[in-house]
Formats: C-alpha cells, sequence, structure tokens
C-alpha cells in the first residue's frame, strides 16, 4: 500500500513538472513575461491603430523610451515628437521588431510621422505606420494598420 501510495506520488510529480516546464517554455510565460505577446495584429493594443484617424505630423525626437502598453506585454519603443503644435508620444512597436530594423531613431532627429491618432492612457499619442528620417523610411504598419512583425513572434 505504501508503495502505491509513493509510486502515485511520484508520477504525480513528474507530472506536475511536465506541466511547469511546458507551461515556462510557451512564448510570453515566465521570468519577464509578455515576451512578444500582445503585438499581434489581432490583440488589444494593435486594435487600437484606426486607419480612419491618420494623419502626418513632423518635429523633432526629444526622446526615445522603452513602454509597455499592456499587461502581461514585452515591452515596446516609442518616442516623444515635438511639432509646431504640440509634443505627443509616437508608438512604434515591439523592442525586438525595433532593435532588426537598419533606422535608428535618436533625439534630436527630424522625422515626419504618419500613424493613427489614437486617446492612450487618457492622452493623445500615435501609432505609427511610417517614419520619414531624411532619405529613409521606417515601414511598420500596413494602410489597414497590421504591423510589420505580424506573424514574426520573438526571435
Amino acid at each position: 500500500m505504501m508503495k502505491r501510495i509513493g509510486k502515485v506520488i511520484s508520477l504525480m510529480s513528474i507530472l506536475v513538472l511536465v506541466l511547469a516546464t511546458a507551461t515556462w517554455a510557451q512564448p510570453g510565460r515566465g521570468p519577464g513575461g509578455g515576451q512578444g505577446r500582445g503585438w499581434g495584429a489581432g490583440d488589444s493594443y494593435s486594435r487600437m491603430y484606426n486607419p480612419k484617424t491618420v494623419e502626418t505630423l513632423s518635429g523633432e525626437v526629444v526622446s526615445v523610451d522603452k513602454f509597455t502598453p499592456g499587461k502581461r506585454m514585452s515591452y515596446g519603443v516609442h518616442f516623444t515628437l515635438k511639432t509646431e503644435k504640440e509634443t505627443i508620444p509616437v508608438h512604434l512597436g515591439p523592442s525586438w521588431h525595433m532593435e532588426k530594423q537598419a533606422v535608428t531613431i535618436a533625439a534630436g532627429d527630424k522625422v515626419e510621422v504618419t500613424g493613427s491618432r489614437i486617446m492612450y492612457q487618457g492622452k493623445p499619442a500615435i501609432i505609427a505606420a511610417e517614419v520619414k528620417k531624411g532619405d529613409q523610411v521606417l515601414k511598420l504598419r500596413d494602410a489597414a494598420g497590421v504591423p510589420a512583425w505580424a506573424g514574426q513572434g520573438r526571435q
């Protein structure tokens, strides 16, 4: 009887260990959770992009920072743009995608941004579809707002 209970406990322990390992191995799970999650075309943050509110702004990049747009999401990159009329955050995309781009954005850069004006945490912001810096173009979304990284996942 005791041997049987010991075997059952051992089997249950192994099962728990296997399930825990499989759960932690899933994208967006485990330490630093949210990596790569929430950035897909159908996720709630990406659905904030509205092709009907697309506009183009020009100005100077004041700062470039990381931000986390939602719970359990990996961090993204945004910059603060100072135009003649306003200073507004411009959301670019997930950091793992931005790190692969040939076009880099830094404080002091003069840029032209085309994107969807949204309300983010009660304040205006732009979700960028395209950023032009001189003759370089950083394409982030198509005309419908589908992210360039959709389907890529974290590499």
